[in-house]
């Protein structure tokens, strides 16, 4: 009998692998996939749920059918004689955007009792930190209470305060009080905080400050030590908390040095869905580059042009790619209004499909492909490219992952694919990107 700890990521974008590399992300659930995953020398893998792109009932129901999945697994490998002691993260937004607290109530019910669960939604690549338990994006070196940026007035996940205890107390309805939250404020994740964490049980809900990777590394250490000791805990936290828990050395490649990677050195082509301010103040920048082709989708046309446009945009795209050109590909930036939730995600859906049509029918000789965007990586993944795992190669930018295609892919093979969140970067990231896989001469 062999035993190992694995930590296992429930991922509602495929960004959460943002600050790690080496691992797997598995686009499948399947417990013959999840069984790959378990045996992987890595210490940690991700799956990719996509389900901050659902409703509250599908999100449900597919966080479900994962959790059961793995049980399964779980227990194929106890079978064979290896006992895996899982930890299990529910990773999503760093703005707090998602699903809570439905996946974790349903990761409870399936893979519980748990003795508390943590919300950890420090992100310290992307200027997110947590003081005071008040949650805080950083704006030109200012601390901006989350809850005053646009990402708190989302059409699906709008919050109305970034104080934690009391997000947690709006977003359960109620049923879990600010004043019942566990508060671990800074100086508890930098000093000895084990004797507490062994007092919890119950699910109790428990946040966590962080104002660097520092303060999460120690943290971790006193997590495990509890587990170590029979506790345990569910987390629900954005990337960083990842870094902490996995420890892993440097990734082989740095960062400045991705273009290794790339197949040939050939250009390759850019797919931007995401809609947030920032992604549209980097393309803007990424469009003044004197090496790319810009290629506009007008979203608006997809439900009665689809066929036209396609073509259009796909003949574009080869032109650019044989003249040594990289198309950027981009979703229409005109704001549109929409009569009710369902009906906003429902037209994502369909944009996200006519992308994926683009993405299958991009020149085979690319060098490579970014991805701007979370939903639209997931999708890019999941469908575009059709893969069912993929392993992460490092960050060719902080927060921004690079994968690569296997080498039997019928299309791409091995091809390195940037993950870029759309929440990520400044300004001119796209552009730091895209020059580090094809340097400007």
């Amino acid at each position: 009998m062999s035993e190992q700890t694995k930590i296992i990521v429930l991922d509602d974008d495929p960004t959460g692998s943002q600050t790690v590399h080496g691992c797997l992300l598995l686009t499948r659930w399947d417990e013959t996939t999840l069984c790959e995953a378990l045996r992987d020398a890595t210490p940690l893998f991700f799956v990719l749920t996509n389900t901050r792109g659902m409703d509250a009932s599908r999100a449900a129901a597919v966080t479900r059918e994962v959790c059961r999945n793995l049980k399964g697994a779980l227990r194929a490998l106890e079978a064979e004689g290896t006992t895996i002691h899982p930890v299990f993260v529910s990773r999503s937004d760093s703005t707090l955007r998602g699903h809570y607290p439905v996946e974790t109530d349903v990761i409870a019910a399936e893979l519980g009792p748990f003795d508390a669960h943590f919300l950890v939604p420090a992100f310290f690549e992307g200027g997110r930190i947590t003081r005071d338990s008040i949650h805080y994006l950083m704006v030109d070196g200012v601390p901006v209470p989350t809850h005053e940026t646009e990402f708190a007035r989302d059409s699906v996940f709008a919050y109305s305060t970034s104080y934690l205890p009391a997000y947690v107390e709006e977003k359960t309805r109620g049923r879990i009080a600010a004043k019942a939250v566990e508060r671990f404020l800074l100086d508890e994740p930098r000093g000895d905080v084990l004797p507490r964490l062994l007092e919890l049980n119950g699910n109790v809900c428990c946040v966590v400050d962080a104002e660097r990777q520092s303060d999460l590394d120690h943290f971790a250490v006193q997590i495990k030590a509890a587990a170590a000791r029979g506790k345990r805990f569910l987390f629900r936290s954005a990337a960083s908390l990842l870094t902490a828990l996995a420890d892993l050395p440097p990734q082989l490649v740095a960062a400045d040095a991705m273009a290794a990677y790339v197949r040939g050195g050939r250009p390759g082509a850019v797919i931007v869905g995401s809609h947030v301010r920032k992604s549209s103040l980097q393309l803007a920048q990424l469009l003044k580059e004197s090496d790319v082709t810009p290629i506009e989708v007008e979203v608006t046309r997809i439900a009665t042009s689809r066929d036209t446009l396609l073509q259009r945009i796909r003949e574009e795209a080869e032109r650019a790619h044989r003249d040594g050109r990289t198309p950027v590909i981009y979703t229409s930036r005109t704001e549109i209004t929409f009569a009710d939730t369902q009906s906003r995600l429902d037209f994502g859906e369909q944009v996200s499909a006519f992308l994926m049509d683009v993405v299958r029918e991009l020149p085979p000789t690319l060098g490579f492909l970014i991805s701007k965007g979370g939903i639209t990586s997931n999708d890019v993944l999941s469908s575009g490219l059709a893969l069912r795992t993929a392993r992460v190669l490092g960050q060719i930018l902080a927060g921004c992952s690079v994968l690569r295609c296997p080498a039997d892919h019928p299309r791409f093979a091995e091809m390195p694919v940037v993950i870029f969140p759309g929440n990520v970067g400044d300004d001119r990231a796209l552009v730091t990107v895209l020059r580090r896989l094809r340097p400007v001469i």
